[in-house]
């Protein structure tokens, strides 16, 4: 049985935006719990990459709307990122 590369590429999207969707809601339980702080590093980039997630399985989709909310989430992340100095 051979496997179509469109199948594959479907399959590692759908993953990809799995990901994200956990990756943004283990971030914000870590933060509600009190185990991460806003300025962590760790929870700004489970934001910024599960943005990405969920963007790329959004665009596939053609779901604009969700898209666009991550983003602004991704800016966001990015931001934080970038303007808090003792990341680096």
């Amino acid at each position: 049985m051979k496997i179509k590369k469109s199948s594959i590429t479907s399959i590692f999207v759908e993953m990809v935006g799995w990901y994200g969707a956990l990756a943004i809601i283990v971030a914000y339980a870590l933060l509600q719990f009190g185990l991460f702080r806003v300025d962590n590093l760790l929870y700004q980039l489970l934001n910024l990459t599960g943005s990405i997630g969920i963007i790329v399985d959004t665009i596939r989709k053609k779901d604009y709307q969700p898209m666009v909310l991550n983003f602004i989430w991704l800016i966001v992340a990015a931001v934080a990122i970038v303007g808090s100095a003792r990341f680096f």
